[in-house]
């Protein structure tokens, strides 16, 4: 087993650093895993990226380059898998630092699962923890909130390469924030490619701590998330899409009573968050701050769904 390891990325230069080290200090069984490349797909960063990349190539022997101008993720993935040499590729995002036996665990559950099923229909999906642990992030324990049920979620997954082709990679129409790798895995799933859980092959998701400051981009991403959720949803429209992205009737009562009509917003929730994180909780203020972000996605769900009915009326 052959891994191409497809990293996009955008001006997050310190983190990339820490991710593309950890890769290099991989220990596996090399009659199982027979190699790897880590690909590196640069979506245009202005923050000396390329620079440092172009100049590491003695720390970063597996490391193999390319540019793209600004096209977002998807189309970075995708150009990264076109390029890629392995039989199979993992997906991790360019804030993901892994452990030194990522990739003996990944294949070991490849090949244990392909055995049983008799074919390769079947995809890992390895342990994803979040940290704000910038000096060490993997120190960071297993939380409760680190669960995640998601379906192909590219921040820790591992899939043969011709089924991606064979799906059509990701949907460039995904031009906003979310959902992109999810539509994509309804496609896989539709082919009857089962997803195995691999926590062993753990992944540390680092961000910064939660601050007020960062309080306008989460608005963004939550409005961008509710405008990408009705794109998924146009594609694929099931009850378990439209459930995913909060687009019923009773995601939309929950949040408004949560958030009491609106009443607790990013204006009214401030003074709490600041308490919160001046005693040294910001991952407990983050959750406070998911009243009303979720309030937001929820909300333009359902206003950029109308808008669609409108124009196609007309």
């Amino acid at each position: 087993m052959f891994f191409s390891i497809v990293i996009p990325t955008y001006n997050r230069l310190p983190i990339l650093q820490k991710c593309l080290r950890a890769l290099e200090i991989q220990t596996f069984d090399a009659n199982i895993v027979t190699g790897y490349e880590t690909i590196v797909v640069d979506d245009g960063s202005t923050d000396g990226t390329i620079e440092w990349l172009q100049n590491s190539s003695s720390e970063l022997p597996h490391l193999k380059i390319y540019e793209q101008a600004h096209k977002g993720a998807s189309a970075a993935r995708n150009f990264g898998v076109e390029q890629a040499q392995g039989d199979t590729i993992i997906f991790i995002d360019s804030d993901i630092v892994v452990t030194p036996t990522f990739l003996q665990c990944h294949a070991d559950t490849l090949l244990a699962k392909q055995q049983e099923l008799g074919d390769d229909r079947v995809f890992t999906y390895g342990a994803v923890i979040n940290t704000a642990n910038f000096e060490s992030p993997t120190s960071e324990p297993y939380k409760l909130l680190d669960f995640s049920n998601a379906y192909f979620a590219t921040t820790n997954v591992a899939i043969a390469r011709h089924w991606l082709l064979e799906v059509g990679l990701f949907d460039l129409d995904f031009d906003l924030y979310g959902w992109e790798d999810l539509e994509l895995g309804v496609r896989l799933k539709n082919q009857g490619i089962q997803m195995v859980k691999c926590p062993e092959a753990m992944g540390f998701h680092w961000h910064p701590a939660f601050s007020l400051d960062r309080i306008p981009r989460l608005i963004e991403q939550e409005i961008e998330r509710g405008k990408m959720g009705v794109i998924f949803y146009q594609k694929h429209p099931t009850l378990d899409v439209k459930v995913t992205i909060q687009m019923t009737i009773f995601h939309r009562i929950l949040w408004n009573i949560l958030s009491l009509g609106g009443a607790l917003n990013e204006r009214t929730m401030k003074p709490l968050l600041k308490w919160t994180i001046d005693r040294g909780n910001p991952q407990l203020a983050e959750q406070f701050a998911r009243i009303f972000l979720n309030q937001y996605s929820v909300q333009e769900v359902h206003r950029a769904y109308q808008q669609s009915l409108r124009a196609i009326d007309r």
